[in-house]
Formats: structure tokens, C-alpha cells, sequence
């Protein structure tokens, strides 16, 4: 058994060598995930060590996990995607040998690598990304820190319904040891506030690189969009519509989805987070699709509602025009200096006018009924990403403006408009004076959305076996 693994870690060691030749090539470089840390560090008090753990991973079934999603703010700072990490960043420079950081990453072992895939080990997280000292996850323990010297521990909320495997060095194992070494029985609140603030000032402004991969996730998202457009009609199922943004989400190399998608007809479309996608048939109703692809870690959020049949009936248009109006007027203010939160506001009193004018409300303050959301969030590794609601639009930040009517059965107000449910959402990097509309190439006016319904799909001539 030991020469099996000795061959298969020689041989897992020649595949990734061969595997690095067959990648997508503009991955963030280890200079980009450096800059970042130099940012953080540069925020960071005298005196100071931060302390940033990967995420945990999660049962989907029995003994399978689901696909393994890295901690943003971990990926973020040193481009590692694996499970049992931690990263250690000193604002001051450390011991005789004068780091300023330091990266615990799972170990290789051959026997694990052959059932859940390779692992970058010691090694390979020096030579891919850059860092000069690189422990196991089993050394963290033995490490020689005095953690109770800084002025600040920095560090994010803890899980607390993690359970160990025994090893000591996965991620429980690393929280305890932190805790024990730190000597934390209670999180400090103001060290994670202090956390928080540094990320959300660094993540709400977009890097040139971030940028790029922002323009990607978000265009081929519009892509998939625009197809669903054509391709849809009265008997095709949520989930068939689901699948065609997936597919093409993965024809042009996203790995996933941002988040779940929302693919819902009719009364589902009045359920803000709906995620069954299991009518069997869309009928001639709208259809809200709130889908956005997961591109190198950066997650779209587009959403767009369209008739199912190609065309709107004069309720329908009637407050999809409204939410249409609602949001031109918001991207008027969308330019550095504009407070934030002015975005909502603005939005609210225009779908407040226009639903006492269409006869649904008499107060405007009833406009919360059927508008109950935000019109604005953060957007990038997180499709709620990080950064300060409470300031001002500044130039490089990327939100989203998604203002929305849902008018679910048995409201109290004409039953024409019952089961309505319309929401457009676009996807705004801010300029100096105004903004850029990353998803401008999927139509938002009515008469567009009418207009590429008639065209032909691709997905229309596929043909499938019965079943």
C-alpha cells in the first residue's frame, strides 16, 4: 500500500503539472491576491495581527459534502480555495526572519488527493501563490505565536457549529487551537468590527482586474438572458429555463451560479426568493428570472421578467413600465457622491407615484406592500458583497439597481392585477460624473424584450428522446 501511494503522489504531482497547461488563463494573479494584502495591512492598527480562517465544509448528503465554496475575504487576500486554512497577516514585521505573514494550508496526502482531488500543499502555495512562509494546518498548533503581545486580534465572527474529525488540524482544530493561543472565551466585537470595516472599505472599490472579471461574469449572464428570451414560451418549465442559464453559464467557463437561481412564472414570481423552479408550464404569464453566473469566484446579478408568450398583456405593461420608469430615474443619480441610500429612496417615491396613479394604493406609504426590498447591494465575490451602506457612491464600486412590483392574489386592490410580479435588475459599475451598465446588453424596454422573443433559439431545434 505504501509504494500505491508513493506512486500515486508521483503521479498526482505529474497530472497537476500537465493540468496547469489546460486552465483558463486569466484566473487573479498572486500579485493581484499580494496588492491586496498589502492593503489590508496598511489598514490595519500598530501592533496588529489579523486572523482570517477558511470556510467550513457542509454535509449535502450522508458522506457527501457540497462543492466546496472558499471564504471570500480568504480568496480575496491569497487566491486559496481549499478547506482547513487560515492566513495570519502582522502589521509589523515578525521574528528573525522578518514575515509579515503567514499561510496554514491542508497537507498533501496521496491517499485523499485520489478520491477528493489534488491539493496545492506547502509547496505549491509558495510556487502558485506566492507566499514565502507556508505551513501545514498540523503546525499551526506548535507554531510559536504570543497572540496576547498585540494591541489587535483581528478576526471575523467564529462558527460555532463546527464538529472535529480527530485530526486537530482541520478547521475545528484550527479554532481552537486560535482560541486557546489567544486566549478568546467570547468574541471581542470590536475586533470584528474592526474586521469588517477593513473589508468592506477594501471590496466595495473594484481593482482593474476584479473590473475585467465583473465585465465577464455579467455579460455571459446577459448572454443567457437574451436566450431564455427567445427560447421561451407558454409550455416550457421553470427548470427548463434554469437549465439553459446554466448551460450557457458553463459554455463560457463559469463555474457556477452566484446564488440560487430564481426562475419563477406567474404567482411565483410574487415570491421574492423563490427557488423550487418547478412549474411544469409557464402558460401566458410573466416569467421573473433573477439568474446571475459565478465567474473565477465574481458573481453576477441580473434579473429580467418577460411574457412567456412573446407578449405583454396592457396590465403587465402597465407595471412593468413602471419598474422600467423607477429605475431610469435611479441610474440618473448613480455617480460618485451620491448617498446610497438615496438610491431606495428615489425609487420608492417614483413606484409610489405610479401606483396611486394605476389605482393600487391611495398612500404611499402603502407602496412598501408591493415593493418590500431594497433598490440597491453591493456586488462582486459575494452577490451581497461587502462595503458601507450608510456612504456615499464613490467611482469603481459596483451595485446593483433592482427595483420591483409583486402583486401576489387576494391583495387588496383590482384582481387584473393579481399575480403580476415584475422586477429589473441591472448591474451598475460608478464613474466621476455617471455609470457604466455592465448588463446593457440584455434589453430591458418592453418593446425590446417583445421584439427578441421573435427571434429563434438555438435550444428551439434541440431534440431530446422521450422518457
Amino acid at each position: 500500500m505504501k509504494q500505491f501511494l508513493l506512486l500515486f503522489a508521483f503521479l498526482i504531482t505529474v497530472s497537476q503539472v500537465h493540468s496547469q497547461e489546460n486552465l483558463p488563463t486569466d484566473y487573479l494573479s498572486k500579485e493581484f491576491h499580494k496588492g491586496r494584502r498589502e492593503a489590508f495591512r496598511n489598514l490595519m492598527p500598530a501592533n496588529s495581527v489579523a486572523v482570517i480562517f477558511s470556510y467550513p465544509e457542509r454535509v449535502f448528503s450522508k458522506d457527501i459534502n457540497y462543492n466546496y465554496h472558499q471564504n471570500p475575504d480568504i480568496f480575496y487576500l491569497t487566491g486559496y480555495k481549499e478547506a482547513d486554512a487560515v492566513l495570519l497577516l502582522f502589521k509589523e514585521a515578525q521574528g528573525t526572519e522578518k514575515y509579515n505573514e503567514v499561510l496554514f494550508v491542508r497537507e498533501r496526502n496521496a491517499g485523499k488527493e485520489m478520491w477528493t482531488g489534488r491539493r496545492l500543499g506547502v509547496e505549491g502555495a509558495k510556487s502558485k501563490l506566492g507566499f514565502s512562509t507556508v505551513y501545514n494546518g498540523n503546525d499551526f498548533n506548535a507554531f510559536a505565536i504570543d497572540f496576547k503581545k498585540f494591541n489587535k486580534i483581528i478576526y471575523d465572527k467564529i462558527p460555532t457549529d463546527l464538529e472535529g474529525n480527530k485530526s486537530g488540524f482541520d478547521l475545528f482544530g484550527l479554532l481552537q487551537s486560535f482560541k486557546s493561543k489567544a486566549g478568546i472565551t467570547t468574541e471581542n466585537e470590536a475586533s470584528i468590527d474592526l474586521f469588517t470595516n477593513i473589508t468592506n472599505s477594501l471590496r466595495e472599490i473594484k481593482t482593474p482586474e476584479e473590473m475585467d472579471l465583473m465585465r465577464k461574469t455579467v455579460k455571459l449572464s446577459c448572454v443567457a438572458h437574451n436566450e431564455v428570451m427567445k427560447a421561451v414560451g407558454p409550455d416550457m418549465s421553470e427548470n427548463e429555463a434554469d437549465g439553459i442559464h446554466a448551460y450557457i453559464h458553463r459554455k463560457y467557463g463559469a463555474e457556477d451560479e452566484g446564488y440560487p437561481p430564481i426562475v419563477g412564472a406567474g404567482a411565483n414570481g410574487c415570491i421574492l426568493h423563490y427557488g423550487e423552479n418547478s412549474a411544469t408550464k409557464m402558460d401566458n404569464q410573466l416569467l421573473l428570472m433573477d439568474v446571475g453566473s459565478e465567474y473565477h469566484g465574481y458573481s453576477a446579478d441580473v434579473t429580467r421578467t418577460i411574457p412567456a408568450n412573446g407578449k405583454f398583456t396592457e396590465e403587465q405593461k402597465a407595471i412593468y413600465q413602471l419598474v422600467y420608469e423607477a429605475q431610469e430615474e435611479v441610474f440618473k443619480i448613480c455617480k460618485e457622491g451620491t448617498p446610497i441610500q438615496d438610491l431606495n429612496k428615489r425609487s420608492r417615491e417614483v413606484i409610489a407615484a405610479g401606483l396611486i396613479k394605476l389605482g393600487i394604493i391611495t398612500d404611499p406609504k402603502d407602496a412598501r406592500i408591493y415593493y418590500p426590498h431594497g433598490c440597491s447591494h453591493f456586488l462582486g465575490l459575494d452577490v451581497h458583497d461587502k462595503g458601507n451602506y450608510m456612504g456615499t457612491l464613490k467611482e469603481n464600486m459596483i451595485l446593483t439597481v433592482e427595483p420591483g412590483i409583486y402583486i401576489p392574489a387576494n391583495s387588496k386592490c383590482d384582481k387584473k392585477w393579481w399575480n403580476i410580479g415584475v422586477r429589473i435588475e441591472d448591474d451598475i459599475a460608478i464613474k466621476k460624473d455617471s455609470y457604466e451598465n455592465l448588463s446593457a446588453e440584455s434589453p430591458r424596454k418592453w418593446q425590446d424584450i417583445e421584439a427578441l422573443a421573435k427571434q429563434k433559439s438555438t435550444f428551439n431545434d434541440m431534440k431530446f428522446p422521450k422518457i
